[in-house]
Formats: C-alpha cells, structure tokens, sequence
C-alpha cells in the first residue's frame, strides 16, 4: 500500500508539472486590456486555442485576426526543459503583428543577459508574413544576408551567446502560429513538409484542346447514371434517381484545368484572358478552368457570381481549400465539347496550396427522400488532379533549423573535431607526450588554453548541469529531446564525452574540455606565480565535500522533475554561466562567488571541481563505464615508491600506488613518471643495480 501510495503521489505531482508548464495562462479579459476599441475579443472556437479577434465597426465581417498562446499550440521544451510562453498575433492575410514574451525559462535569459535582448528578437517578428521562409541568423553565420528584404525570405538577427535559445523560439512562434493559420486561415495542412512549387513562366507551347486532355494537363471525371447510382448505394438514397435513360447514359462530364501555367492558361482562356487574369493574381493565389458538358450542370440559375459553387470543393492532403468564382464567363476554348458551364475558380492568396501536387475536387450530388419534411442524401465524386511536372520549377526543401545551425557552425565543429582528435591520441598514445614534463606542460595548458577560450567564451560549448536538469524536465513532460540538436557544439562535446566513459572514464571531460576547470587550473597557476602556497583540505572534510556533490547533484534531479522552478534557483551553484557563457558580464553577486570559488582554486586545486560541481559528480558515475584500467602500474608502485602519490594534485592515488579513477582528472603526470627513468624512482634504482623492473600491475 506504501509503494502504491507513493507511486500515486509521484504521478500527481509528474501531471501537476506537465500541466503546469504547458496551459496557457491569460483569460480573456487579459486579452482585453491588450487590445484598443473597436476592436473586441471573442469566445475561443472549440478546435483551436485561439481567441478571435473582430472589429465593433465591422461585426458581421468575421475575424480580423486572431491571438494566442504558444504553450497551448507549440510546447517546445526550450535549452533548460521548460517551453517559451509567447503571446502572438496575426491578421487575416497571415501577417504576425506581434510577438510578445510572457514566460521563459532560458539560463542565458535568466539574470545572465536578461530578458531584453530575447524582447528585440521577438520584436522582430512584427511585420513578417506566415508565407515567408523566416529563419535566424547568428555569430556564425554570414551576417550580411541578416534580415533580408527578399519578399520570400527573411533571415532574423540571432542573439550572441543564445543561439540554441533563440531557434527554439524561432521555432515556437512558427510552429504556434502556422497552427492557427491551418485551422482559421486555409493555410496548407500539416502534411506538406516543402514549399510549394512555382509556376515556369518560361514554359510555353501551343497545345490543343485534345493534345491537352491526353496527357493530363486537362483532367476530366466522365459520369453515367449507373456511376451516380453507385455513390448512392447502401443508403436511404439509393434508387431515387427519377430519370428514364439507361444506366450508360451520360449524367455530367466535369473538366478541371490549372490556368496559372501559360501553357494552359493561354489555351483556355486566350492570350488577352490569361493576361487579365494573372494581373488580378496575387503572389501565391491558384486558379482553375473549371467547366461541366452533359444534362447535369456544374451550377444552376441560383449561383452568384464572386461566390464559391455549391456543388465543387478542393482538398490537398487531407486539407479543405476554399474556392471563389472569378467573376467572369470564359469562352469555351477551341476544341472543347459543348458546355453548360465553365468557370474560373481561385484560391485566397496565401492557402499554401502546392500546384504540383494531386489536388481532389468533389462534385456533390444531392437526392431527397420524402414529400414533408424531406430528407437529403448527398455523397461526392472525385477527381484527382495533378497536372505535369514539367509545368513547375520544384524549390529544394527548406532545411530544418537544428540543419541550418549545424551548417552555420561548420568551422567551429571542425575545429574542435580536430582537437579532440587530438587530444584522443594523446590520451590513446600518451608515452611521447609526457616522458617530458616541460613538453608535457606546453600541451596541457596550450590545450586548456583552447578549451577556455575558444571552446568556452567563442563557442559556447561548456557543458553544464542544466542540461542534464533540462533533459529530465523535458522527459517528464513527454516531450523529445530535439532541443539539444540546436547546440551542435555542445552535442559534439557531449558525444565524445560519452564515449571517452568506456575508454578513460570521467577524466577526459573534466581534466581537458570543461572550460572553467580550464579557468580553474590557470587560478592555480596565477596563485603559484604570486607566491600563494598550494594547501590540501583536511581529509576528513574533502570527503565530506567529495560526497557533498553527489548530494547535490540529487537535489537537482529530484527538483528538476518535481519542483522545476526550485531547480532554476540551485543550478546557479554552478558558475558557468556567470564566467563562461556571459563572460562575468553579470549581476554582482554572481561574479563575486565565481571569483571567489577561482580564489579558492588558487589555493586548492581545482576546489570547485572536486568538491562541489554537480556535473562533475555526474561524470563520476558515468565513468564507472569504464572498461580498462588504462593507466599503467608497476608492483613497486606504492610498495614502496609513492612518487606519483605525492605529485598528484587530485589526490587521485592511493598509498598502494592504485588509481582511483573516480578521482582521476587524466593529467597524464603520472603517466609521464612512469615512464621517464630521471623521475621514477623504481626505474631509477634498477637502472643503477643493473636488475629488472618489476612486473607491471592493474590499478
């Protein structure tokens, strides 16, 4: 009953999380006040999170746009695990209008940069068009193609030091917005993954009638009575059809052109109507010669003109598109049957529909049963249209936006890859490389020196505590953890962090590409040049602190999955954003205690390393993946040499000369000692009494 109890508990809390970080929370009156006369709010509609916005001088003109929440749309867990909560608004044509910040969770938002440079990313949003391929720039990419006046595609000026941060927001408002424009505006359904094809106005030649029906520019639907009747069967309007001609007799043929290529268009409607016609089309509206022959007519004498036909409606992947007369009464083209109706049909501009692609119109044919109170069947023929290829210029699939920051950072990926090639040879192959103390020394604090500054500050790749909090967070709302593919540098360093735990253990991560264990070591460098002497904590107390970490490192677990605004407040133990990713361009409290844990450093090595980091203690028990003890050992080691004991700053070798590698920061010293006869004292006296040196031993 206990564990039950406990399960229960920990489920209501999990539902009280997730709900908690992904409802909206404005009322409509908050709305409200946002908005200025004569303008009103309305009541949300059952299927989409959005409130609709109408105008008091204009009331029975429906929506003038509509505003939202992104959390209730889009719930895209942002760097830290939490998703943005933006307030967006867009008008009837697909225009975003605004783009405001209502929640974020972001740690480089958070007291590191503020929040002000994230509201001049929003604002930017202002103005730009759903239709619109809107992208972010950032450092790293070619700044002079920054917010571009193409009417197809604008790049957004990124954030320095939140790349990851802003593309997921990109992303959200994107995402949320599109939504909306799907379910209210008629924008392309979800199923369309790549922009729509655009017309070859190059693409010309003199087709007939006939050419044009052969091979499918014209797509025609012939329907006899027996094919009505078979729409029909099975249901309360099967055998109504009150006509005495036999079931092969014609009932309509319906004929379906696309009029915006100029093949077609020119054929149809003539060189005068397909040149009136396209200087009424807007960029990215469609239109269709759309025209009925045989006793059954496409309209009747009720039809409007300028209004939608009762009986024909498009869809493209599963997605309705509405459809509007021209207003105009085409001549039948040179060859064509005789009609009884034709009409020129187009889309709204932005419907987002792909004209290379199979269109589905339905004619629908209506039976009534009864004399009172009649009773109405209808059910629809289709016809599948596509018309050919050759008409269109297919454009290349948009990148997706974790692509284009991987693309965009290409140097930087390079650059590290190359490092951390190196650095695997030098761990791999480390005899050469430390037989010299002074060679040695050069690599090591060249390498930190690259890992801090150019890793750490130009980069931004130090790996930090929060994402392991955020990835938690993000899992316990259900969610994929996509956002990490917006930090490729980050995400190359982790991958070869997890792999370097089967191989080295932790070390290779905290001893060579952690930048404030970078920042750190050279504390402790600039201590020793200003005379400070090295002291070692009481053992006593570095265990208790060694063992602090791991405390630690659950208090941010378990608050990450169960109080994520608690979690937010105790990551901050770490100094990495206030001396890394904000280079100590922050508030004073923080830099005070990230100078004063470098002070410590500088007097005990590497103190917040292997006392209080919680990522560190993360890497320890990752490093337990260990597979080889890699680090070579002598039986003389310890018993009675303690050589490498005494020069070890990590305090990582025991009196029996055995490594501990949860301690172990690979620094290589030892290694070097080992092998280099001048300093290993075994080495050094069985040199000179002319014996063998003793057998190698697992540590």
């Amino acid at each position: 009953m206990r564990h039950d109890a406990r399960r229960a508990l920990a489920l209501c809390v999990g539902l009280f999380v997730a709900a908690s970080t992904t409802a909206g929370q404005l009322s409509r009156a908050d709305i409200a006040r946002r908005i200025s006369p004569p303008l009103v709010v309305g009541e949300k509609p059952a299927d989409t999170p959005a409130w609709p916005i109408s105008s008091e001088l204009t009331p029975d003109a429906g929506p003038v746009g509509w505003v939202f929440e992104s959390i209730d749309l889009a719930p895209i867990p942002g760097f830290e695990g939490t998703p943005y909560n933006l307030l967006i608004q867009i008008d009837t044509t697909g225009q975003l209008l605004d783009v405001e910040l209502l929640r974020q969770h972001e740690p480089v938002f958070l007291s590191g940069l503020g929040e002000a440079p994230l509201r001049d990313f929003l604002a930017q949003y202002a103005g730009l068009n759903l239709s619109q391929s809107i992208t972010v720039s950032t450092a790293y990419s070619d700044r002079s193609n920054t917010r571009q006046s193409q009417s197809d595609r604008v790049v957004l000026d990124g954030v320095t030091k939140a790349t990851a941060s802003v593309r997921i927001a990109n992303q959200t408002v994107l995402t949320a917005a599109l939504a909306v424009a799907r379910a209210q505006l008629g924008f392309a359904g979800p199923a369309q993954h790549t922009p729509p094809a655009e017309v070859r106005e190059d693409r010309f030649e003199v087709r007939s009638f006939a050419q044009l029906l052969a091979d499918g520019s014209i797509a025609r639907l012939r329907l006899t009575h027996a094919d009505v009747e078979a729409l029909f069967a099975g249901t309360d309007g099967a055998g109504l059809d009150s006509s005495d001609a036999s079931p092969d007799a014609l009932v309509t043929e319906l004929y379906v052109a696309y009029l915006n290529a100029p093949t077609l268009g020119r054929a149809i409607l003539g060189d005068a109507g397909y040149t009136h016609l396209r200087g009424f089309l807007e960029p990215g509206q469609h239109a269709w010669w759309v025209a009925t022959a045989g006793p059954d007519s496409l309209i009747d004498t009720h039809f409007v003109r300028g209004t939608s036909p009762e009986r024909l409606s498009l869809q493209q992947h599963g997605t309705p598109f509405e459809l509007r007369d021209f207003d105009t009464a085409p001549a039948p083209p040179p060859g064509a049957p005789a009609l009884n109706a034709a009409l020129v049909l187009r889309t709204s501009p932005l419907s987002g529909l792909d004209p290379a692609a199979e269109q589905t119109f339905e004619l629908s044919f209506t039976r009534q049963r009864g004399q009172i109170l009649p009773q109405r069947i209808h059910r629809s023929a289709t016809l599948a249209y596509t018309p050919p290829a050759d008409y269109f210029r297919l454009p290349p699939a948009p990148l997706p936006e974790w692509l284009i920051a991987w693309r965009e950072r290409v140097v930087e990926l390079s650059t590290i890859g190359l490092a951390l090639l190196m650095l695997s040879i030098a761990l791999t192959r480390p005899r050469w490389l430390s037989r010299s103390a002074r060679r040695l020394r050069i690599f090591r604090l060249g390498f930190l020196a690259f890992t801090l500054i150019y890793i750490g500050w130009i980069a931004q790749g130090q790996l930090s505590i929060v994402q392991i909090t955020g990835a938690i967070k993000t899992l316990a709302a259900g969610h994929a953890l996509t956002s990490f593919l917006y930090d490729p540098v980050s995400l190359l360093i982790m991958a070869f962090t997890l792999l370097s735990f089967f191989i080295w253990g932790r070390g290779s991560f905290c001893g060579w590409l952690c930048p404030f264990g970078a920042l750190q070591e050279f504390a402790a460098e600039l201590g020793a040049r200003l005379g400070l002497r090295a002291r070692r904590l009481p053992p006593r107390v570095a265990l208790a602190l060694d063992r602090g970490r791991y405390g630690i490192l659950l208090a941010l677990v378990l608050s990450a999955a169960l109080a994520p605004a608690m979690a937010e407040r105790l990551v901050e133990v770490e100094p990495f954003k206030t001396a890394i990713t904000v280079g100590f361009d922050r508030a004073w409290p923080f830099v005070l205690y990230a100078l004063g844990l470098l002070a410590l450093g500088a007097v005990y090595y590497k103190f917040f390393c292997r006392y209080l980091c919680p990522l560190g203690a993360a890497m320890v028990i990752g490093g337990k993946l260990r597979v080889l003890d890699w680090l070579p050992r002598r039986a003389e080691c310890g018993q009675p040499c303690q050589t490498c004991r005494h020069r070890c700053a990590y305090d990582a070798i025991d009196r029996n000369g055995s490594i501990r590698y949860n301690d172990c920061f690979q620094c290589l010293d030892c290694v070097g000692i080992y092998h280099d006869e001048a300093r290993c004292a075994p080495l050094l006296l069985y040199r000179r009494k002319g014996r063998r040196v003793g057998t190698i031993k697992s540590s």
